[in-house]
């Protein structure tokens, strides 16, 4: 009989492993992961935020991002749902391999998609697939809140055996007023009766799930074609798109005028890269990112998308210059306290990370 203790009124940090305590399959090759903290702290981020795990896969650790489906709300436990998509290897191991009782160390939580940095009164969630978590974390947190949220809530799948948390969302929509719940498959499930919409996600449709829709705050994740696809729905109705989010672990393609001009790495320029915490120096060339000369020098820095987007490889540069094109994992404050990506920073002359 396992005991419940009461929480500790601390919180969790990344320092501290993450402990497996549960798992529910939701859909084929659709897994959730329950953890709590080893020490029984609380967990404290902003629904949609993501987190890198460690994944201890045979040949060496794999760093994996997930997004948080859980809610802050429910501070006493975390919950990420993966999608074993054909030929992964790291969510793969979790579905076959991840069980009650084993630990993981985790690296976060990130990222700024939540609705907590665009409070508004209506919403529209678009999802596809296993984007659909980031507005699970969200929809939840709004639930718990107590006061009836205004929520427009639409999913695309291949079929609607493929909808993620379908059940638990239809629960919540019956004990709340404000959750409208709009799936979208592309085809039905033999000898099952689909009375949803049907086809792919278009103005028509969107006009028919949301007639207010130009009044709502837009949330979008999934896949960078299904993104790209509602954007241009949007773009064409006349939509306000300062008030559309997106979250994407593919990056997008840079445009040139977002590259910065004032250093350009040089192919035939060598780099020093002094590593002070673990006491390893790299030399490379000015083209190698930081990220890859330390692991050439045998240093692991944990790392999760390697285009700029999670923040997993975030370290600090107390010394020298580097050129960083990034995605969007690391704010301006950071930079400002001289931090960088090493996926997506190459040296320029010597350079030394806190590392």
């Amino acid at each position: 009989m396992s005991v419940i203790e009461k929480p500790k009124l601390a919180f969790w940090s990344d320092s501290e492993e993450l402990e497996c305590v549960s798992f529910l399959p939701e859909a084929p090759n659709v897994m959730t992961f329950c953890f709590q903290s080893v020490s029984g702290a609380l967990f404290s981020y902003d629904p949609g935020q993501f987190l890198t795990l460690e994944l201890p896969v045979p040949g060496g650790p794999l760093y994996r991002t997930y997004t948080i489906s859980s809610s802050p709300s429910r501070p006493t436990s975390l919950t990420v749902t993966v999608k074993a998509q054909v030929g992964s290897v790291g969510t793969r191991w979790m579905l076959d391999h991840l069980r009650p009782g084993m630990r993981i160390r985790a690296k976060g939580p990130s990222g700024s998609f939540s609705l907590i940095n665009h409070p508004a009164d209506k919403y529209l969630f678009i999802s596809a697939g296993s984007g659909i978590t980031p507005m699970m974390s969200m929809t939840t947190y709004l639930y718990d809140a107590g006061r009836d949220p205004d929520i427009v809530f639409v999913n695309c799948a291949k079929r609607p055996s493929e909808i993620i948390f379908r059940e638990r969302l239809e629960h919540s929509a019956s004990r709340i007023n404000g959750i409208e719940l709009k799936w979208v498959v592309e085809e039905a499930d033999p000898y099952k009766p689909w009375t949803g919409y049907l086809g792919t996600f278009n103005q028509l449709m969107l006009g028919l799930m949301a007639q207010d829709y130009l009044e709502r705050e837009v949330f979008c994740c999934g896949p960078e074609p299904f993104m790209q696809a509602v954007r241009e729905v949007l773009v064409g109705l006349g939509y306000d798109m300062d008030r559309y989010h997106q979250e994407s672990f593919h990056a997008p393609t840079l445009e040139a005028e977002d590259v910065p001009d004032d250093v350009v790495p040089d192919e035939d320029s060598k780099a020093i890269i002094a590593f002070t915490a673990s006491g390893i120096t790299a030399n490379c060339t000015q083209t190698d990112t930081v990220l890859a000369a330390a692991r050439t020098a045998g240093l692991v820095i944990p790392s999760g998308c390697s285009m700029g987007i999670c923040g997993t490889c975030k370290v600090r540069k107390t010394e020298g210059q580097v050129h960083m094109v990034h995605n969007g994992g690391i704010t301006d404050d950071d930079i400002e306290e001289g931090y960088i990506l090493a996926c997506c920073s190459n040296p320029i002359g010597q350079v030394t990370i806190d590392a």
